[in-house]
């Protein structure tokens, strides 16, 4: 996954990447001068990067901000020269102004003929009308990205009480532009000096929001360092598949895996926010072209977007060159250059913590990112749910559980008559109706997991017996998958199922069973084959817990409770019509059921009550508190946008790609994380027993179960990335 979402802008990234396979822009920066760029210049532009954010009513081809994101990653994939994003931006806010400077001066940056620099901030430049209604600059504006002799300059100036902005003629009388020898060798850095310099009215920009220039700049920046992160990630591995040490290639190591799979969750980070902010952006835009005022969350998303993807961009490049080993310490090699462009995109929007200081800020302030799906294409569909609900609303609630169930709006995603066949976007309709309505869909806990394997797999006799029923909740489930030697490598389990007349004979132990005394039916793995391989010869039953020979032994855990168990087998026969799909075929229906469990413990809104219990916690944060509380926003943030992003690739027919695995790890470090910080913050609450320490100590079991994050960073690395197993 990119930055990308539709076929066009994937397109559009790859005829970037087709340009410079032929146009070799990082052979140019590497043996050119400092404006080298300007060989590339003219072909760059027509690759539409300066075009796509202006409206076509001045000059430019009217598409969407996300669609500049996208094109932005991939010219930082390819390390495209010269002042590109600078330009971009400018014609991103020029475009989207109110008044003359946009008719001016847009369409020539949509055709590249206008290369810009941006400054973000100048305290100290002020700006004063003159008799003409322009003004004159005068003072020190700072650094400008991509400033050269020549090169215009969109830059802020104080007049009075307010901030105006000013696209300056590069060779306007009385500006001095001092060429820096910056990090970044693609691009360059120069000091703005201002000494009355005129500048008429129709290059004094209106209508633009303020810090707008700001987030917008955060947001293209955050597309870039998606795109750096991204290289970092695949030069990383197709090094460690191909590099060998001690015999063996360094990417089947398990240290080399982790490495590159924390790469991997920093690169779908900062995309799920590079894509988020942008998305905003374009909310927050007016659109001259159909009269549409902006509107904004785009504060919030663009904070977040700039406190998690420099630092994703900055780390993947380290560990990059740390995966390469020396030969990623040369000059010859591409990799420092990224690491110079990351470090000069962090250090260009002020740094990291900067930004999440204003997460902290913006969301104590009440500001929140509402993560929204078009269902337009439903909406014919809707009022028939919404008549079907509110019947179910008017059951009396004694009765509606089984009203709910036997109308398919319990799980609408199964199949009829037992769910409704719902599609993704369906089920999103309907789960807005039902919340609306007031309607509960009820719990299965284990049965969520447990059901769809056997409506996949199981006989037309096991769906009768148990579909129905679970839905209705006259049975209630727990898992007999894990046992002592058999955790994250389920497939070691010992539990042995011996045929015997009319069925098996099952003994063994399990563990980690929830539910295990309340259950009336549990899913068990046994092995029915001890010399096939560990992944063969294991059948997949279900088994009913009054059976004789089960016995029961409660687990205290670290917070007292007894949630879990132990559960010994011993002697207990299972019939042959509790054996789901074919003997020796069952971890193929685990891997279903295990699936469906990993889907089942993602969720949550926006930001989650832990992370708003933690704001109200925290109260007026200091210094260093609101920079950590901005990092545990911007992280629950993620989670909810990696949800989304793998849901839209579900409405878009396609498989649900890595943000899947990357939401379980990110989300659970981010639960620990709070429950942690609150323990810290809640003082003498944090060292006695209270729901603040049963939280804390609670939480440690989620990078535990399910999966250990060891064990799932390693399946990241083999599965998603192709590294070798060891």
């Amino acid at each position: 996954m990119t930055i990308a979402t539709s076929d066009e802008q994937k397109a559009v990234q790859e005829s970037i990447q087709a340009w410079a396979r032929s146009a070799a822009p990082i052979a140019i920066l590497r043996e050119g001068p400092a404006d080298s760029w300007c060989q590339t210049w003219p072909s760059v532009a027509q690759l539409g990067l300066f075009a796509v954010g202006v409206p076509e009513s001045v000059g430019g081809v009217g598409g969407q901000v996300v669609d500049l994101a996208a094109m932005l990653e991939q010219s930082a994939v390819e390390l495209v020269g010269g002042p590109v994003l600078p330009t971009a931006l400018a014609g991103l806010v020029l475009g989207r102004c109110d008044g003359a400077a946009a008719k001016a001066w847009a369409g020539q940056i949509a055709e590249g003929e206008l290369p810009v620099s941006v400054v973000l901030d100048a305290p100290a430049l002020e700006a004063t009308p003159d008799a003409d209604g322009g003004l004159v600059l005068a003072g020190d504006a700072g650094n400008a990205l991509g400033g050269e002799p020549g090169v215009a300059v969109l830059v802020p100036a104080r007049s009075g009480a307010d901030v105006v902005w000013c696209l300056v003629d590069g060779a306007a009388t009385g500006l001095t532009v001092e060429p820096l020898d910056i990090l970044d060798k693609s691009r360059a850095v120069a000091r703005i000096r201002f000494d009355g310099v005129a500048v008429t009215p129709d290059r004094v920009v209106t209508g633009v929001a303020p810090d707008l220039v700001r987030d917008l700049a955060a947001t293209l920046v955050a597309a870039e360092a998606a795109g750096v992160a991204g290289w970092s990630l695949r030069t990383a591995v197709e090094y460690a598949k191909i590099r060998e040490q001690f015999g063996k290639p360094i990417g089947s190591f398990q240290a080399i895996k982790h490495l590159c799979a924390e790469m991997l969750c920093r690169v779908e980070q900062a995309r799920a926010v590079a894509w988020d902010a942008a998305v905003a952006a374009e909310d927050a835009l007016p659109d001259p072209d159909t009269g549409r005022s902006g509107t904004s969350e785009l504060p919030v998303a663009a904070a977040v977007a700039a406190a998690v993807a420099l630092d994703a961009a900055v780390q993947n490049a380290k560990d990059c060159i740390q995966i390469l080993g020396g030969i990623g310490f040369t000059w010859e090699h591409d990799a420092h250059f990224y690491l110079r462009r990351a470090v000069s995109n962090k250090q260009f929007l002020g740094g990291s913590n900067v930004w999440r200081a204003r997460v902290t800020e913006l969301t104590r302030a009440g500001a929140r990112r509402h993560l929204t799906i078009d269902l337009s294409d439903l909406e014919s569909e809707r009022a028939a749910i919404r008549d079907e609900v509110a019947a179910l609303a008017a059951v009396p609630e004694a009765e509606r559980r089984v009203a709910v169930a036997e109308s398919g709006y319990a799980a609408p995603h199964w199949p009829r008559p037992y769910g409704r066949g719902a599609s993704a976007a369906e089920q999103i309709l309907i789960a807005e109706e039902m919340a609306a309505a007031g309607v509960e869909r009820p719990d299965l806990v284990i049965g969520w997991w447990a059901v769809p394997t056997v409506l996949e797999h199981g006989s037309p006799e096991q769906i009768e017996r148990f579909a129905l029923p679970t839905l209705r909740g006259e049975i209630t489930w727990c898992q007999l998958f894990s046992e002592p030697g058999a955790g994250s490598d389920l497939a070691s389990l010992r539990t042995v199922a011996e045929k015997v007349d009319g069925g098996w004979k099952l003994n063994g132990q399990k563990v980690w069973t929830s539910l295990a005394r309340e259950a009336d039916w549990g899913i068990c793995l046994a092995r029915t084959d001890k010399d096939a391989p560990k992944h063969k010869g294991i059948t997949y039953f279900v088994l009913d817990m009054k059976t004789p020979g089960i016995r029961i032994s409660p687990l205290r855990e670290i917070t007292g409770d007894a949630l879990f168990n132990e559960v010994f087998l011993d002697d207990v026969f299972i019939p042959d019509d509790c054996v789901v799909g074919e003997v020796n075929g069952g971890w193929k229906l685990a891997r279903t059921t295990l699936a469906n469990e990993r889907v089942a413990m993602s969720g949550g809104s926006s930001l989650g009550k832990a992370v708003e219990d933690l704001l109200e916690l925290a109260g007026e944060p200091d210094a260093v508190t609101a920079d950590h509380l901005g990092a545990l926003i911007s992280e629950a943030l993620v989670g909810s946008l990696l949800e989304l992003r793998t849901t839209l690739r579900q409405l878009d027919g396609q498989d649900p790609g890595p943000a899947s695995s990357v939401r379980k790890l990110v989300g659970v470090r981010n639960r620990q994380g709070v429950a942690e910080f609150a323990v810290e913050l809640a003082e003498e609450a944090g060292w006695v027993e209270g729901p603040l320490t049963r939280e804390f100590l609670n939480t440690r079991c989620l990078s535990i179960a399910g999966g250990t994050t060891q064990i799932l960073l390693t399946v990241a690395a083999e599965q998603l990335l192709g590294l070798p197993r060891g």
